[in-house]
């Protein structure tokens, strides 16, 4: 009887590392997304840059009035 209650104690535990896996997994798959997505978005937003230099607030280099 002891073999059978450490068989089932073993296959619980299985299954509880089943479902932590694949919750773990489910959580990278998004931040993979989430992360293919801010790349995109920072790829477009250095091209758009590079397209137009003037988009930068020139001001910014400018030295202030009472210099």
């Amino acid at each position: 009887m002891e073999d059978e209650s450490r068989i089932v104690e073993l296959e619980l535990r299985y299954m509880q590392q089943q479902e932590l896996l694949q919750e773990l997994s489910e959580v990278l798959y998004t931040q993979q997304r989430e992360m293919d997505l801010l790349r995109a978005e920072v790829e477009q937003l250095k091209k758009k840059l590079q397209d137009e230099p003037g988009l930068v607030d020139a001001r910014q280099h400018e030295k202030p009035p009472h210099y």
